[in-house]
């Protein structure tokens, strides 16, 4: 059990290492690609409209920066 506890904050100390170091991810929804790949009526891609999930920029925030950010911006309105 302890084990599990260990590598639980082995894992989460890394993630937090990765929002410090990277704080943008590819989109999900448009791989990154900035808009949504479609076909056309012979089957070949082709580029579709933007994605409205990352305004067509391909990057989000992650969730561990969000939470960062979020917490810091609390302490900052505290003191």
């Amino acid at each position: 059990m302890p084990t599990l506890i260990t590598v639980a904050l082995i894992a989460a100390a890394c993630y937090g290492l990765l929002c410090v170091c990277s704080p943008f991810g590819d989109c999900h929804r448009c791989r990154g690609f900035g808009y949504k790949l479609t076909t056309d009526r012979k089957g070949r891609p082709k580029r579709g409209k933007p994605c409205r999930r990352c305004n067509g920029h391909g990057k989000r925030v992650r969730i561990g920066r969000r939470l960062y950010n979020a917490t810091r911006r609390a302490r900052r309105r505290i003191v």
